[in-house]
C-alpha cells in the first residue's frame, strides 16, 4: 500500500490500475485497485489532506477541496489556469453539446469564438474530434481526457446537471459481446497512451495529448 501511494504521490497525472501494478511492482490491476481503496479508507481514518479520486481513465492523487485556497496562494495555480468568462463560457458549451461545430458554438453564443475555441486547444482542454457531415464538412469540437483530469471528473455523466443540460448522442444498445470488445479497446488505448507518453511523441494533427496540468 506504502508503495501505491509513492507511485500516485509523485505523478503528474492520472494513472491506470494497469500502469499502478507496473510501477509499484503488483501482481495484476486487481491488486492495485484493493490497495487503493484500502489507501482511500486509510486517508479517510487519519483525516489526511489526500484523497484518491477516478478521474478520466485513472487515479490520481489530490488534495482536499478545502485546502485549495491555501494551495493556489502558495502554487499560484489559479492564476495559471484561469480561464476568462469567454473561454469558460465557451468550454461549457462543448463540454454539455459535443461533439459540436463552430457555426453551432458561435449560434448559440452569439459571438465569434474561433479564439476562444484556440486558447481552449492550446490548454489541451478541447479538441477536434472528428468533422460533420453537413455542407463543407466543418469540424466537431469535443473535450479532451485532460479536461476530465483538471475538473476531477470521472467520465462526462459526473457533469453537474448533467442530465438536464448534456446532449447525448443516440447510440445503438450494446450487447455483451460488444461491451467486452469495448473494454479490450480502452485498455489498448490506455497502452497506447502511456506508450506515446514514455517515449516523449505529440501528434502534430491539431489534437494535443491529453495530460493534466497538476496534481491537485
Amino acid at each position: 500500500m506504502a508503495k501505491v501511494e509513492a507511485v500516485l504521490f509523485v505523478a503528474d497525472s492520472a494513472l491506470s490500475t494497469r500502469k499502478i501494478a507496473q510501477l509499484a511492482t503488483l501482481a495484476n490491476a486487481s491488486e492495485a485497485k484493493e490497495l487503493i481503496d484500502q489507501l482511500n479508507a486509510a486517508l479517510e481514518a487519519t483525516h489526511s489532506a489526500f484523497h484518491i479520486k477516478r478521474v478520466a481513465t485513472g487515479y490520481q492523487m489530490m488534495t482536499q477541496p478545502q485546502f485549495s485556497f491555501w494551495l493556489n496562494k502558495l502554487h499560484q495555480r489559479q492564476a495559471a489556469l484561469k480561464l476568462s468568462a469567454p473561454a469558460m463560457e465557451t468550454l461549457a458549451i462543448v463540454v454539455y453539446r459535443q461533439p459540436i461545430t463552430r457555426a453551432d458554438i458561435e449560434s448559440i453564443r452569439g459571438v465569434q469564438s474561433a479564439e476562444m475555441l484556440k486558447q481552449l486547444m492550446d490548454r489541451g482542454l478541447v479538441r477536434i474530434g472528428g468533422k460533420d457531415d453537413s455542407l463543407g464538412r466543418p469540424f466537431l469540437y469535443e473535450s479532451t481526457r485532460k479536461f476530465l483530469e483538471i475538473f476531477g471528473l470521472k467520465n462526462l455523466d459526473d457533469l453537474p446537471m448533467g442530465e438536464a443540460l448534456r446532449i447525448r448522442p443516440e447510440q445503438p444498445k450494446k450487447t455483451s459481446e460488444t461491451n467486452e470488445e469495448e473494454t479490450e479497446l480502452e485498455s489498448a488505448e490506455e497502452e497506447v497512451s502511456e506508450e506515446t507518453e514514455s517515449a516523449g511523441v505529440v501528434e502534430d494533427n491539431g489534437e494535443e495529448d491529453d495530460e493534466d496540468l497538476f496534481a491537485a
